[in-house]
């Protein structure tokens, strides 16, 4: 059977980059992302914001380049895949897994990223400004996380 693991994940920073070094000197920059899910409850007819909390890991010079340009809050596109860490609990003798992204690419958008207005997608993962909107392929919608189009909103 075939398999595809394909995450893209477009949200705000829950905390700051944290980016650290292994023994090879490749570096490994770690962050919480929010991304929201807004829809209309069909009782009440209120919009409601629920919130999903996911750990991304990117790896090399793509780690540095995102640990340079953003912080808390700072909303980021991701493309990547899934992965499972599994381990046994030093004090308890369990075994525990975790399921994390790992972004092979990443974009800047909205305004909030560190002063930059546009977002762009490099080889090296960021640091080059362009529109957007046509970047990550969401037609003229440049909206931020928390801002994502809900059923009713659709513009077509």
């Amino acid at each position: 059977m075939a398999s595809f693991n394909k995450v893209i994940l477009m949200g705000n920073l829950t905390r700051d980059p944290e980016l650290k070094y292994t023994q090879s000197n490749m570096a490994v920059c770690k962050v919480g992302v929010a991304v929201n899910r807004r829809y209309k409850d069909a009782q009440t007819q209120e919009w409601i914001e629920k919130p999903t909390f996911v750990d991304v890991t990117i790896f090399g010079k793509r780690a540095e380049a995102f640990d340079k340009f953003h912080k808390k809050g700072a909303s980021a596109f991701f493309e990547g895949r899934l992965e499972l860490d599994t381990w046994d609990d030093k004090a308890t003798g369990q075994k525990r897994s975790k399921l994390y992204v790992v972004a092979d690419n990443w974009e800047f958008v909205g305004q909030g990223s560190s002063g930059s207005a546009g977002g762009g997608r490099s080889s090296s993962g960021g640091g080059y400004e362009s529109e957007p909107s046509q970047q990550a392929g969401y037609g003229d919608y440049g909206g931020g996380a928390g801002d994502f189009l809900g059923v009713d909103d659709t513009p077509f």
